[in-house]
């Protein structure tokens, strides 16, 4: 196979994968340039399969908005699943991008959105595969920029000596900006590796982890972050999209030959959240609030409409009931969905926002049953955390669904979180219990009623960076089995169904999130010993993790089960998120007195990140 391309060779291999179209290329909508005209090259990895990476919505937009550029190029990779990776390696064949089939080590920029913690491993399988060096400080001046994004890249400090730059925020405007400087900078003959970093560390928005040395007290605490160079940031803001109007989305998608996680269209209405709870690290890392005006939206679906073909429309956000023109987005929408019989789906609906008027509008999704997100068992934990939402907000949510001729309810919890007592684990089946009453009651009299199914699906609590709970430490696994128990002994009714997470996954996790530079060493152990897709169930061990930690002498309990004390340094305290830490441990003490906060639409409670700007905003009303 000497004389094909990388993609030409793995191509005569497909036969002997489970799914070919992973690894073809060829989609419709895909974008094809004229090399000779092209300044600086970028490979756009999503360290998953590819089922899972053509549904992100953010690879989407990026490959777009870096395509808009004659003079970039674009392309896209995906981590391949172990029986192509088997193939792979057994030819030497590198990994190879979809658009052209050449080899990822031969882009300038080869760039990982990184969505959850467990995808580091992939991350560096995903280099090996394509003939990189994994540490940064092993890479020569012809091997490409790696360049890491997503809400992972707020702590980046675990991954941060196997990534050469970070990109902090929305990557529309950066991405294009510090491929132009790469271009610039060749064709001037100033490039050498050391000084793009340098200058890429001053640019805005872009963290350099090389520029920085870190020092650590006698205690294994985090004692300072220190610039390298005078010339650039002590702490990186992140860089946001401040007109969402004219902020860049594609008009077509890449169309996969594959059934992938979303085969529909994905709308985004808007960017942050008004909400803050207290647990979520997205409703503080994506402020401030940006919305999308009717007018667009309508325009934006439509052309997707014609392009894709696609029979669905998913408004994307984190909390769509939050629109400030949901109602009149919906209208829009139904003058053209209903007879083009599309339907519209709004994923991210509030319990307190769900009203018979919006579920009217929205009769046309397929009937399915809704999912609400209580997070607690009772009125002072939902407190605690910041939900504000109320059981009567619950039951009358449900009320409405069941009235429309709803019968199936998913209700998602978590259990461990900051000041839980077993009061609160019982509180979770004595709500489910009253939602299947709330059903009866609303069917009563009715003939040939169906009997309802109440699932509830119990997540384990993660501390996260950027959030009012970033300091707590998180229960050992002993305790969280003991609370899983608990809760499963105090269900009793057989149309409560009950669902959880493995603890074990979330102890990793939060090991990942919360933790520093010296966990490199475990993570390129675990590469070594043939570890990957830890997100999935199959593949992940927790034995496997904690014997590679044992034997890089770091203990998981440090990073996982630690209350942080709130003067220390943290890991991710060299990132600027626009929200801050004063703001973080106001809301961690309000927590405690179980204080709930009003939302941004009804008051500022003075988070800073009105100082990122921003047009059709909250806080554009704040500053």
């Amino acid at each position: 196979m000497e004389n094909l391309t990388p993609k030409e060779a793995a191509e005569r291999l497909l036969k002997r994968v489970e799914k070919p179209g992973r690894y073809t290329g060829g989609e419709y909508g895909q974008i094809i340039k004229d090399k000779t005209g092209v300044r600086a090259r970028f490979a756009f990895c999503f360290p998953d399969t590819y089922e899972i990476g053509m549904s992100n919505l953010g690879i989407r937009i990026l490959y777009g908005a870096i395509n808009e550029h004659s003079d970039l190029w674009c392309e896209r990779a995906y981590t391949p699943w172990v029986d192509m990776e088997e193939q792979l390696r057994k030819y030497n064949i590198p990994l190879y991008a979809h658009e052209s089939g050449d080899a990822l080590r031969d882009f300038d920029f080869v760039g990982f959105t990184l969505q959850y913690e467990l995808c580091y491993t992939n991350v560096l399988n995903t280099l090996d595969l394509a003939g990189i060096p994994l540490l940064s400080c092993e890479r020569g001046e012809d091997m490409p920029i790696i360049i890491g994004g997503g809400p992972c890249s707020y702590n980046a400090e675990p991954i941060a000596d196997f990534f050469d730059v970070f990109s902090i925020g929305e990557g529309e405007e950066a991405l294009p900006e510090i491929m132009h400087m790469y271009a610039d900078m060749k064709e001037a003959g100033e490039y050498t590796r050391e000084e793009f970093l340098h200058r890429a560390a001053k640019l805005g928005g872009f963290y350099v982890p090389s520029m920085y040395d870190v020092s650590y007290n006698e205690n294994g605490t985090i004692k300072a972050y220190t610039p390298k160079y005078d010339d650039i940031p002590a702490k990186i803001t992140k860089r946001i999209i401040k007109d969402m109007d004219k902020a860049f989305f594609p008009d077509r998608f890449v169309m996969p030959y594959i059934e992938t996680v979303h085969d529909r269209i994905m709308l985004e209405v808007y960017r942050g959240c008004i909400r803050g709870c207290r647990f979520c690290q997205a409703g503080m890392v994506y402020r401030p609030i940006r919305e999308k005006s009717v007018e667009v939206l309508d325009r934006q679906a439509r052309a997707l409409r014609e392009t894709t073909g696609y029979d669905e429309i998913s408004l994307s956000s984190l909390s769509i009931s939050d629109y400030s023109e949901i109602d009149g987005l919906c209208d829009t929408l139904l003058k053209w969905t209903d007879a083009a019989k599309v339907n519209i789906s709004l994923p991210s609906m509030r319990l307190d926002m769900f009203t018979k008027e919006l579920m009217d509008k929205i009769s046309t999704v397929r009937s399915s049953g809704l999912t609400f997100a209580p997070e607690a068992g009772t009125q002072r934990l939902r407190d605690a955390i910041n939900k504000n939402v109320t059981e009567d907000d619950l039951l009358r949510a449900c009320r409405v669904a069941f009235e429309a001729g709803k019968n199936q309810v998913k209700l998602y919890f978590m259990l461990g979180l900051p000041t839980e007592t077993d009061e609160d684990i019982a509180g979770i089946a004595e709500l489910a219990k009253r939602v299947v009453d709330t059903y009866y009651d609303v069917m009563r009299g009715v003939k040939g009623r169906k009997a309802p199914t109440v699932t509830i699906s119990v997540a384990c609590f993660i501390p996260k960076p950027f959030t009012a709970f970033q300091w707590e430490a998180q229960d050992t696994l002993a305790e969280l089995d003991r609370k899983q128990r608990l809760l499963r002994s105090k269900i009793n009714d057989p149309k409560i169904k009950y669902n959880y997470h493995d603890a074990e996954v979330s102890l990793i996790e939060a090991v990942l999130a919360r933790g520093d530079r010296r966990l490199a060493p475990a993570l390129l152990e675990a590469h070594k010993r043939g570890m990957k897709f830890d997100a999935w169930e199959e593949f992940f061990n927790c034995s496997n993790w904690m014997q590679v930690f044992s034997d890089c002498g770091i203990d998981p309990s440090y990073y996982a089960h630690r209350e942080i004390g709130e003067d220390e340094v943290l890991a991710w305290d060299i990132i600027d998120c626009g929200v801050n830490k004063e703001f973080l441990l106001r809301e961690r003490h309000n927590a405690y007195k179980s204080e709930t906060n009003r939302n941004c639409a009804e008051k500022c409670t003075g988070c800073g990140a009105n100082k990122l700007g921003g047009e059709r905003t909250w806080c554009s009303r704040c500053r």
